[in-house]
């Protein structure tokens, strides 16, 4: 039973982590369109979510159905477009890979039973994961956590809070501690926010605080989740500085380091504060 569940798990993350790649692709060229003086209707057209088929994003070219499995696809074609043999970056096998790796994981670390109301919470925390996703890439290549991912990211993440507040032992209890730690999840980062006036952090890292904050559901783990995405920055950052040495205007996106920091804080927080208080808190 667990392998199938694992193995369905692995189709589900490869099949969303290919439309995570043309989702993000998508609304990029959108914005890119829409911001034209005379926006062109039939670009927008093809370019729908919804209604707009496959299409190379160098030639255009639509893309059939031995062009579009995930990673096999890819690799088949040695990394180039089958029609005008343009690479196609490595980023698309590597987020459909990574959607795959953290649908696998989210299951063998779900932090509760999965059953009665943690089988829709889990099924809901999956659309989550894949609206962080397209933040992470989208930050990654854009520096930029646009609205039209944030904003339908909060009705979701609302969906996932309140399915696990109507599950607590006292509903009451965990409704305050949501508020609290979307308070601690946005609140540090609109302080340091107003502080600089925004050199510091960008305003789209305050939204996805609030976000988060929402998703881990309890102020421990916000707290955990900030303190883990600084940590994860600075380590990312460090063999920059080695390599270039320290550049004023050198910008990295913090976004996905605070989306890995919530992941390891909704799924393993609980353990991580449980060995820091046995090792660290005297009694």
């Amino acid at each position: 039973m667990v392998l199938m569940i694992i193995a369905l798990l692995v189709l589900l993350g490869l099949c969303f982590g290919s439309f995570t790649n043309a989702f993000v692709w998508r609304i990029h060229e959108q914005e890119a369109e829409q911001g034209k003086k005379r926006p062109n209707k039939q670009r927008l057209a093809d370019l729908s979510i919804s209604k707009g088929r496959s299409m190379c994003p160098h030639c255009g070219h639509e893309l059939g159905a031995l062009d579009l499995v995930p990673v096999l696809s890819w690799l088949s074609l040695g990394g180039k477009c089958r029609y005008c043999r343009t690479p196609i970056s490595w980023q698309y096998p590597v987020v459909e890979l990574a959607t795959t790796l953290l649908f696998v994981i989210s299951w063998l670390g779900w932090p509760y039973a999965v059953q009665g109301l943690q089988i829709a919470a889990f099924g809901v925390w999956l659309v989550v994961l894949i609206g962080l996703m397209a933040l992470t890439v989208y930050d990654f290549r854009w520096m930029l956590l646009p609205n039209r991912i944030v904003f339908p990211l909060y009705g979701v993440a609302g969906v996932f809070a309140l399915i696990n507040i109507i599950g607590a032992a006292r509903p009451l209890h965990a409704l305050l501690m949501t508020i609290l730690a979307v308070a601690l999840g946005g609140g540090v980062f609109y302080v340091l926010f107003q502080v600089s006036d925004g050199t510091w952090i960008g305003g789209g890292d305050v939204k996805l605080g609030w976000l988060l904050g929402l998703v881990v559901g309890r102020p421990p783990l916000s707290f955990l989740f900030i303190f883990a995405a600084a940590l994860l920055g600075t380590i990312a950052s460090v063999p920059l500085i080695v390599k270039e040495g320290i550049r004023p205007k050198r910008v990295i996106p913090f976004g996905p380091f605070l989306i890995a920091g919530a992941i390891i804080s909704l799924l393993y927080g609980q353990s991580i504060l449980d060995w820091y208080q046995h090792f660290f808190v005297v009694s």
